[in-house]
């Protein structure tokens, strides 16, 4: 998931407006604003970033059945999001805002969550070669060491990503230094440089040449797709390597005495911070003062990440199986069909970044955000609803040489693609508009956003793990396809679609233009 920064407050216009400082958050004496390109350089990151997760996204699910998951216990493994996103981020947060090294608050955050993801990436393409080096007989579908190392590999990466991210954003809004235009310039460049990587990753994900740069890369253990898939994290590392390496260079940091920070902790228990760890303690507890609209906001979230999550997990091994009738490690239909899904979420994430950028617009031709939400969940629901479409048409006109399925028609490969690129628009209005309406809402009631934001990522991750969890199974219970997923992922869709516009309140039009929107990613 993507960190979700605490937002300051201008609190000198009236009494009312003063609100208790969350103790997710160590405020900073008044700096100048930094340069726009020092702030770029930064923003940058989320390139680096954001090319491993396109990765991950459109590469590991049919990986880890090439080693020999079966498709029941594949989502298990992503898991781990949702779980490093609940807790890894407010642990990182709450050590960066007090953290008094001499090289600053977040640059040692960032070095280590870079050199973290070099490790994770290293042991995620050499899970195979590894695991046939320990023992695993390569004449078995299932290698059992190599999973092992894969399944590390791939937490630590989860881990790291989120370690990397949140001190990435909260360095950002330190150089902003409270400036709203240079804040929303700040946002607006992290999200452009999400795209980018998201563009970038899944057109490596896409080629399946990329082997060739390295030859190395394919070995007895490890066959051309996997070759691949090292093939694109060793770009991935280089990419965030020369982008975190030239924002640290670049980019210096005040630090922070170490009496500054005992003096805010020492405040903090005196105000009766629960126990353990403060942050978690104030989270638990922000949630006896949310208001009715916050509790709709989160409902309506839970039910749209419902929808997304199964189609986000498995939607280049949907187009793998069912849309190229493929099966993992036999032939290469089902290769083929991974690397179309990965065309096609690089179209999807060209129309969610050119989407992002229409927003406001579209939210006023349609009358409002909370009706712009509802309507891009009914195309959500629709989408999700044609895939069984798709499929099916898909499996009637399936052709056969030398018992090993042909590509699809043009027509079903455009329709395939067509959906993955409509996608873009409602995930586009996902990564904005629950952000901005938790930041109103929280203003209109008194809340401190960075709780309200924190309260709202846990209505995003709580869904990720129940449908990792479940989604496996209750294919399993449908003949082991991706569709049952699917429709439950359509019905959940609609119903949030319909809560948004019936429930939803509207936010205050003066407030709602100034509070600027926190883009947010699912990992």
């Amino acid at each position: 998931m993507e960190p979700l920064s605490s937002t300051k407050h201008n609190n000198n216009n009236n009494n009312n407006n003063l609100t208790k400082p969350s103790s997710l958050h160590v405020e900073s004496p008044p700096l100048e604003p930094s340069p726009l390109r020092k702030i770029m350089v930064v923003a940058s990151i989320a390139a680096g970033v954001q090319f491993g997760w396109a990765l991950q996204l459109s590469l590991l699910t049919p990986y880890v059945q090439l080693l020999g998951i079966p498709h029941t216990w594949a989502a298990y493994i992503w898991l781990c999001g949702p779980i490093s996103g609940m807790l890894v981020q407010p642990i990182v947060g709450y050590h960066s805002d007090r953290c008094t090294s001499r090289f600053g608050r977040r640059r040692p955050f960032i070095a280590a969550g870079s050199f973290a993801v070099a490790i994770a990436v290293f042991l995620i393409g050499y899970a195979a070669d590894l695991g046939h080096m320990f023992g695993d007989n390569l004449a078995q579908k299932t290698r059992p060491r190599a999973i092992a190392i894969f399944v590390v590999g791939f937490w630590i990466l989860d881990v790291a990503n989120n370690m990397l991210q949140g001190p990435c954003r909260a360095l950002l809004a330190d150089l902003c230094a409270g400036n709203q235009r240079k804040t929303r310039n700040a946002n607006a460049f992290f999200s452009f440089f999400m795209a980018v990587g998201n563009v970038l990753g899944y057109a490596a994900g896409s080629y399946n040449g990329l082997y060739h740069m390295f030859p190395f890369t394919k070995t007895k253990a490890c066959d051309v797709y996997c070759a691949n898939l090292k093939s694109c994290f060793f770009l991935s590392i280089a990419l965030l390597t020369i982008l975190a390496t030239a924002a640290l260079i670049y980019v210096k940091e005040t630090a922070i005495s170490s009496e500054k920070t005992a003096a805010v902790v020492a405040e903090e228990d005196g105000a009766g911070s629960r126990g353990g760890m403060p942050c978690f303690g104030e989270l638990s507890g922000a949630f006896k003062e949310l208001k009715r609209p916050m509790w709709i906001l989160l409902l309506v979230t839970c039910l749209n990440w419902i929808a997304w999550f199964p189609f986000l997990l498995f939607d280049t091994d949907w187009m793998g199986k069912e849309v190229y009738g493929g099966t993992v490690g036999e032939g290469r239909a089902y290769d083929m069909g991974v690397r179309a899904g990965a065309l096609g979420l690089m179209l999807n994430s060209i129309v969610l970044g050119a989407t992002s950028l229409g927003v406001d617009v579209m939210a006023r031709f349609v009358g409002g955000v909370k009706r712009l939400w509802g309507i891009v969940n009914f195309l959500l629901a629709i989408c999700l609803a044609m895939t069984v479409l798709v499929t099916k048409l898909a499996e009637h006109s399936r052709q056969y040489a030398d018992g090993q399925p042909l590509p699809p028609t043009g027509g079903i490969k455009a329709g395939a693609l067509a959906l993955f690129s409509v996608l873009g628009i409602p995930l586009a209005i996902t990564y904005s508009i629950p952000f901005a309406l938790a930041s109103i809402f929280s203003s209109t009631s008194g809340a401190g956003q960075g709780l309200s934001l924190g309260v709202l990522n846990l209505a995003i991750v709580i869904p990720q793990m129940f449908v990792s969890v479940l989604s496996g199974p209750w294919d399993a219970l449908f003949g082991g396809g991706n569709l049952p997923a699917f429709v439950v992922g359509a019905v959940a869709a609609l119903a949030s679609g319909i809560l948004s516009i019936i429930l939803l309140p509207s936010p205050p039009p003066d407030l709602a233009k100034s509070v600027s929107a926190t883009g947010g990613g699912f990992h």
